[in-house]
């Protein structure tokens, strides 16, 4: 036998040992509404509703898969994140989450400015009228053209990431004859996970300019250099799905302490602070996220004292929110195909989409749960893995849960808290075509990104 190769027995492919995962719920028909939206519940005949609307009659309509966002639930989550911060701050909708047209109009109308970080982001803000004074344009590594047409447009601030970029912006600032709002990203040494935050080594990424080896500081003289730019303030993002506040307290002294260094060397207290994004949400019963009032009146505080501390006015703080806004939006509503019990081990459920929309599983090793949707049972729990139609032993759309023993094809499941970076990260591998997006609101449903077709994949094969 070849060294390279192994026997691959009946716990191949990662089947881990009894008890690895939480038992079943008490009821298997029962909706926690920490992980589903706010309109989601079941009626009286056992089926699912959204926004007033069965998943049968949505299934019927539009297909499956598809991602069904309660549009309602997305504009009461952008209030509460506005209420939360006031007028006194900003709060930017970050646009790589989930973007469309519709996106921006709600967010326009509920009073929320909006982050995006590529030319096709920026575009889709532009064509659905955002008023580019509220658009924050981030990324590491910006096109000539992108920045042109950002600063063309009159975006509200780019996020300077490199020194390269301090001098690229401001010479495209420079030759457009306008003074562009910036940010310097910067890196503070702190990477924050759901519960605990380690504060060593983390320059070593490709976002951001350090603060511990003073590159920060110099990209402050080189911004202040430029006439064609107006420094705004620091930017700092520490992580994803973050449910602890102890990262942001050692992100923002260590950002404080670097504004501090910046009056005492330059004369100029930056105005502003952005503290970014990565607030955590409820994939499972197990999480338990924090509230926007929670979360704004700690960030709040926890800059107030150390900027009292350092002996500067308080800055104006924003944020970016973007899964916390719509990753609780919205589910993914597949239909069972093929159901396979393997002895001993799980039942492996095939439904009708996978990675190709939604990769975080095999990507992060993410967690969902999954519900039967279409009908209620009284049936015993078993132990599932609910798999996609790819041709991938990773194409896993719920690593582990429990469903009805008597799941059947033609079911009708759905994955909840898909609104984040699912669609946005959905592809086209072995050429499935990306749901669409529907969004369900007081009765009505209606697409707000088409599925594709056959057609769009073909019309850009040339051949």
């Amino acid at each position: 036998m070849s060294r390279s190769a192994h026997p691959a027995g009946p716990r191949h492919a990662d089947v881990l040992p009894e008890g690895h995962y939480a038992p079943p719920p008490a009821d298997l028909n029962a909706l926690d509404e920490k992980v589903w939206s706010r309109t989601v519940t079941r009626n009286d005949d056992g089926v699912v509703t959204v926004g007033g609307i069965e998943v049968t009659r949505l299934a019927e309509e539009f297909g499956t898969p598809a991602y069904f966002l309660d549009e309602e639930d997305f504009r009461a989550r952008c209030r509460a994140w506005a209420h939360a911060f006031g007028k006194d701050a900003d709060v930017f909708y970050a646009g790589k989450a989930f973007l469309s047209k519709a996106i921006v109009k709600w967010l326009k109308e509920e009073g929320l400015n909006l982050d995006v970080c590529s030319g096709g982001e920026l575009a889709t803000a532009l064509a659905a009228e955002m008023p580019a004074e509220r658009i924050a344009f981030h990324g590491n590594n910006k096109s000539e053209s992108e920045i042109r047409r950002a600063i063309g447009a009159g975006v509200g601030r780019i996020v300077l990431d490199s020194f390269q970029e301090i001098a690229r912006v401001a010479h495209i600032a420079r030759e457009l004859g306008v003074r562009q709002p910036v940010q310097i990203r910067v890196t503070v040494g702190v990477e924050a996970h759901t519960h605990e935050f380690i504060a060593t080594a983390h320059e070593d990424q490709k976002f951001g300019i350090a603060v511990a080896d003073g590159s920060a500081a110099e990209a402050v003289r080189r911004a202040l250099g430029h006439d064609s730019l107006e420094l705004l303030g620091v930017h700092s993002h520490i992580g994803s799905q973050i449910f602890d506040m102890a990262g942001f307290e050692v992100s923002a002294k260590r950002v404080v302490r670097l504004l501090a260094a910046v009056r005492d060397e330059h004369g100029v207290e930056l105005p502003e602070i952005d503290l970014g994004g990565g607030l955590g949400i409820a994939y499972t019963s197990a999480d338990d996220p924090r509230e926007p009032h929670e979360i704004a009146k700690a960030l709040t505080e926890i800059v107030a004292r150390e900027c009292e501390s350092a002996g500067l006015k308080a800055p104006r703080i924003s944020v970016e929110p973007g899964r916390a806004i719509v990753g609780p939006t919205a589910f993914t509503l597949y239909e069972v195909g093929t159901i396979k019990p393997l002895e001993g081990l799980r039942t492996y459920v095939s439904v009708d989409g996978g990675m190709s929309d939604n990769i975080r599983t095999a990507l992060y090793d993410a967690e969902y749960a999954v519900t039967l949707v279409s009908r209620v049972s009284d049936a015993e729990p078993m132990l599932v893995r609910v798999v996609g139609k790819h041709c991938e032993s990773g194409d896993i759309v719920v690593k582990d849960a429990f469903l009805p023993a008597d799941l059947a094809s033609g079911d009708l499941l759905a994955v909840p808290a898909t609104g984040a970076y699912c669609r946005s990260m959905a592809s086209n591998y072995n050429h499935a075509l990306r749901p669409p997006v529907v969004a369900v609101r007081d009765g009505a449903a209606r697409v707000i990104v088409r599925r594709e077709t056959e057609e769009d994949l073909l019309s850009l094969d040339l051949g």
